[in-house]
């Protein structure tokens, strides 16, 4: 995954989101400025957080790629991952539309790796990885097969700015979940959370862990807890 420059993804990985202290910034977010609107004032995740909680590279290329047809979904998904069409538009038809579930490509990875088949491997395992974290949709089930074509091989891959990508993405679901109609924030938790915890460490949900390196992501530097906090107390 170094190579990849998507390593942190793999462990930056929060076990508990503290639901309470995420809806209670996210009813400050306005989306027309893409900022928090706190009794200090506007503030905002910027770039540098990214980099400093996730460590995912913020230079480079942005990861640019739009929603696939059913026919082009099931080109790309012979092409990468390595199933036949039998496969593929069974798997297409499951899941009404141009994604595929995580549970599946959960089942194709250990299949590729138990028949050796590598060239495959990566792609599988790569876009699981980005539907459980920086691409993660509300369904929490299912992946945009059109991810695939940033993950299709190594020298593409490693020069994609995935801060960046993970940031546009975060704005946007932060706009979507600010409206009042809407029930459920999607999100990739360690990114919103940690930076709640480096700038608000007065709100006393902060847990450092025993060991931690400053070179490593600063998002690595807590533990969350089982509890979630009360959305009044945030509010306050």
């Amino acid at each position: 995954m170094v190579a990849y420059r998507l390593s942190s993804l793999c462990d930056n990985l929060y076990e508990y989101p503290d639901t309470g202290l995420i809806l209670g910034f996210v009813e400050r977010w306005h989306p027309e400025t893409n900022t928090f609107h706190l009794p200090i004032g506007e503030m905002t995740i910027s770039l540098d957080d990214v980099w400093s909680l996730l460590h995912l590279p913020i230079t480079r290329e942005f990861c640019s790629t739009e929603n696939l047809e059913y026919e082009d979904s099931l080109k790309i998904m012979m092409t990468f991952l390595g199933v036949d069409w039998v496969v593929a538009s069974s798997e297409l038809n499951q899941s009404r539309g141009g994604h595929v579930r995580l549970s599946w490509l959960r089942d194709l990875y250990r299949s590729c790796c138990d028949n050796k088949l590598w060239e495959f491997v990566a792609p599988a395992y790569l876009l699981h990885l980005l539907g459980c974290t920086i691409f993660a949709n509300k369904s929490a089930t299912y992946v945009r097969t059109h991810y695939l074509e940033l993950v299709r091989d190594l020298p593409i891959c490693r020069r994609y700015a995935w801060g960046v990508a993970a940031l546009v993405y975060l704005y946007k679901q932060l706009g979507d979940a600010s409206f009042a109609n809407t029930k459920q924030l999607v999100e990739y938790p360690p990114l919103l959370q940690a930076w709640i915890y480096e700038y608000f460490p007065a709100l006393g949900m902060k847990q450092l862990r025993d060991t931690y390196v400053e070179t490593e992501p600063r998002a690595r530097h807590y533990v969350t807890r089982r509890a979630t906090s009360a959305l009044a107390d945030v509010r306050v």
